[in-house]
């Protein structure tokens, strides 16, 4: 009998970004681009999501927000940096209520520069997030643990 494997679920969030990278994500989903078509699918419960997609920076209204996500978010777990903002702070790094990019928060897996990031590069960082959670997946197959 044959392996059976799930489809990775994302879950996408709104960090403080001016919303033009959610646009982007949002028209990777759509028949246009078709991301599910590379065997993900998205989802609004951090409990089922396996690759948590992120945009914008992270500000101090939003950082519990973001580590409460992951943190209920089961192993493996896979973050997505979209856009200039969600990797570094982008243009608002500076600004009083930015604290940087989403990895001063939580671990970033892959980054995915950006202003506004295209469909083409948040679809390829995606695609590297899938590979990172099914290496993860099968290494802790191979430890025993539950998936």
């Amino acid at each position: 009998m044959g392996k059976v494997s799930k489809s990775p679920w994302l879950l996408h969030y709104d960090g403080s970004s001016c919303n033009g990278c959610d646009i982007e994500v949002l028209a990777c989903l759509t028949p246009v681009y078709d991301a599910e078509r590379l065997g993900v699918m998205n989802t609004g419960d951090p409990m089922q999501a396996d690759i948590l997609v992120i945009t914008g920076g992270i500000n101090s209204q939003n950082q519990a927000t973001v580590k409460q996500l992951y943190d209920q978010m089961a192993d493996p777990k896979v973050v997505v940096a979209i856009g200039v903002c969600a990797c570094t702070g982008g243009v608002f790094k500076e600004c009083y209520n930015i604290l940087g990019g989403v990895d001063t928060t939580i671990p970033v897996d892959v980054y995915v520069p950006g202003c506004a990031a295209r469909p083409q590069a948040i679809i390829d960082g995606i695609i590297k997030g899938v590979e990172i959670y099914n290496e993860r997946a099968a290494k802790l197959e191979s430890k025993g643990g539950n998936q």
